[in-house]
Parts: C-alpha cells; structure tokens; sequence
C-alpha cells in the first residue's frame, strides 16, 4: 500500500499554478492513501475535492475552526483551510479531533481519521498538523498526546497498524516526536508505540522536507529539517503495515513551479499478497 502525506501550502504564492503541480505529481506517484494538510476551500471549491476528482479517488477534510489566523496572512479573504485524506479505496468512517492550542493564541489545528475499506483489512489513517511557533514544543507535546489517545481510540477491530501521517512541525529529536513515537522516552498512551517510517529509508537519501532549496523556504532564511513524518504502529502478523520504501517526493519544480514549500513523503507499506 502506497501512502503520502504532503503539506500543500493553502493559498498561499501562485496557488493556481501550484495546484496543477500538485495534482501532476499525485498522477505520476499514484498513491493509494493521502493525507494533506493546509488543505484549501473557497467558493464553494475545495482543493481535496478538486484532486479527488481527476484522480478517481474518495476524499475526506476537516476545517479548522480559526480561519482567522490564516485569513489575516492573505488579507482577509474568506478561505477556509484544514486537513483531508484521499483514497483509492471506500473511506467508510471519519472523525475529527480539535488539538489543544497555545495559551495565547488558537490556530486552529486538528487531526482528522478515516477508516480505509483497503483489500483484506480495514486501514485506520490518520492526518495531522501541529503548531508551527518556533518555541511551540510544550503545546505540540500536549497535541501529540491528544492525537495519540485519538488514534487509540479509533484503531480497534483491525489488524492493521494505524498509519499517522502529517506536518508535526518538529525536529525527529524533539520532546513531541519522541514522545509521540513512544520508543525512545514514555509513550503518550501507554504501550502505544509509533514507528517514524524514515528510520527504514536509506541514510543516504535527502530527507528535508522543509528544504532551503526550495525558493519558498529559502526566503525565510532558517535551516532546512524534516518535519512531516509517517508513522506506523507496530507490525500486525507476518509485518502486516510495516515499511518496505520510503523516500521524499515532490521535492523539484514541475514545468517551472514549486508544488508546495513542503516537500511530501511517500511510504510503501507491507500488506498480504493475493
């Protein structure tokens, strides 16, 4: 089972031209399961929808509740962001969970579920986006413990691992990553454990997903980093959801164009042959 997760940028820079790029890049990769964030809608248009559609995929979202805080960054204009997923296989379950937020300000950060009708199994995917305040850890660290008991809660009856894909926001040594993936300190929930899927990539392999090389990146002037992750409970029987590949993507202009400021990644997960 192919999955990606990517960070599309909503709104922001040449979006037209950057939702073509997106889409070519889904078309060439054809993924299975896809979980996005900063996910646009506007006009009765939703940018899921829109690439569900040429895809010939299912498609779920869930808008944050302060667009606000994101409307303020392009001038007002009344466009809604959240997260979705898409899928080649029936979504037949989705929730939706309100993450905590800082103390002095509320972005309006979710985690959305979708239960996958794949072959064989019942995927349990989850998406997410985590505050992006430099010194955010202590809020990402309670989010990441909300996210963890949302996943527990939603992850039974299958023997299928949850996947967890998003944009935490966060070094992979950081306090929320680790205690997230539960196998280097205390998990959030215990006996949760998650397993960050580029552990499995080649050490060779570029691995920023916030790159400098890109121009969007390279404007802000910080260090590049990996921020978006996949991650996988452990193996069901015979490593039922365990990771085969993983590897960045969409990480070069396309016909001239920047996809995202995010560069995605793509995972290959195990599952039982025919």
């Amino acid at each position: 089972m192919r999955v990606l997760t990517w960070n599309v940028w909503w709104r922001f820079g040449p979006w037209e031209e950057r939702r073509k790029a997106i889409l070519t890049v889904l078309r060439d990769l054809r993924p299975d399961v896809v979980g996005l964030q900063e996910v646009w809608a506007a006009d009765g248009e939703n940018l899921a929808q829109w690439l569900a559609s040429d895809l010939g995929m299912d498609w779920t979202w869930a808008a944050s509740r302060a667009p606000e805080y994101w409307r303020s960054r392009i001038g007002g204009a009344a466009v809604d962001v959240g997260n979705a997923v898409l899928s080649r296989w029936p979504i037949v379950e989705h929730d939706r969970l309100e993450l905590p937020a800082r103390e002095d300000g509320d972005d309006g950060r979710l985690a959305l579920y979708a239960r996958i009708d794949a072959p064989a199994h019942q995927v349990p995917f989850f998406t997410t986006h985590l505050t992006s305040a430099v010194d955010g850890s202590a809020v990402r660290c309670r989010q990441v413990v909300a996210l963890a008991e949302f996943v527990t809660a939603h992850s039974r009856g299958t023997a299928f691992p949850p996947v967890v894909t998003g944009d935490f926001n966060a070094f992979p040594d950081s306090d929320e990553v680790r205690r997230f993936g539960g196998y280097r300190t205390a998990p959030a929930v215990p006996g949760q454990v998650f397993l960050d899927a580029w552990e499995y990539a080649d050490p060779a392999q570029p691995s920023a997903t916030w790159n400098a090389a890109n121009p969007y990146v390279a404007a802000g002037f910080g260090p590049s980093a990996r921020i978006d992750y996949i991650h996988t409970g452990l193996p069901g029987p015979a490593g039922l959801g365990s990771v085969s590949t993983v590897r960045r993507v969409g990480d070069a202009p396309v016909d001239g164009v920047w996809p995202s400021d995010h560069a995605a990644v793509l995972a290959e997960l195990r599952t039982p042959r025919p």
